[in-house]
């Protein structure tokens, strides 16, 4: 029997190696979901935005097909400002999309943060490759969305099994703070509650 390779345990979420991802938070997309998953998938993804911003993370947003799918939602668009650039793809990974790899790649950051839609194809697809090429991903639980319960369920898993974190929301949050102090606490402590 050959030797066992050693687990290696990601590490928690730092600021400064951290890419908040959202992929396909589109009005069609969106539109085919019910009306509390793309609520809550919205609300998190804001709080996940404004405090990527605050802290100074790089934001990366995805649009599958836009002329089919629509343009990102209006509160995602008014959260991440100017300058506005989504990418547009036809990949269902993130990373087999030319642009957006590029934009990654020269961002130098190892984390990867996931959210958005579905959880079962575009959501998982990037975070698989993102493994493949050596990355920690953490995917946000509360703001990935899939059509389908089932679909839902069974990303999550894949995921985990894959070696992705599945943190909710707010543990990204304290992740990226760290201490209970400061101005950056106070104001993202008051967005959730």
């Amino acid at each position: 029997m050959g030797a066992e390779l050693p687990v290696r345990l990601p590490s928690r979420l730092h600021q400064d190696t951290s890419v908040l991802v959202i992929v396909d938070v589109q009005e069609r997309l969106m539109g085919a979901m019910k009306g509390s998953i793309v609520e809550q998938t919205v609300k998190n993804t804001s709080l996940l935005v404004r405090a990527a911003k605050r802290l100074n993370i790089p934001i990366l947003v995805t649009e599958q097909y836009p002329k089919g799918l629509g343009s990102t939602l209006e509160p995602i668009v008014a959260d991440v400002g100017e300058p506005w650039e989504p990418i547009e793809k036809l990949a269902f990974s993130c990373l087999d999309a030319p642009v957006f790899a590029e934009r990654f790649k020269a961002l130098q950051r190892n984390q990867v943060v996931l959210c958005g839609a579905e959880a079962h194809v575009c959501v998982l697809q990037t975070a698989l490759q993102a493994l493949e090429e050596g990355h920690e991903v953490a995917v946000v639980s509360d703001a990935i969305a899939s059509r389908s319960k089932t679909n839902f369920r069974l990303a999550q898993d894949d995921l985990r099994a894959a070696g992705s974190r599945v943190l909710p929301v707010e543990s990204v949050l304290f992740e990226w703070l760290r201490r209970a102090e400061g101005d950056a606490f106070k104001e993202i402590s008051r967005s959730i509650r």
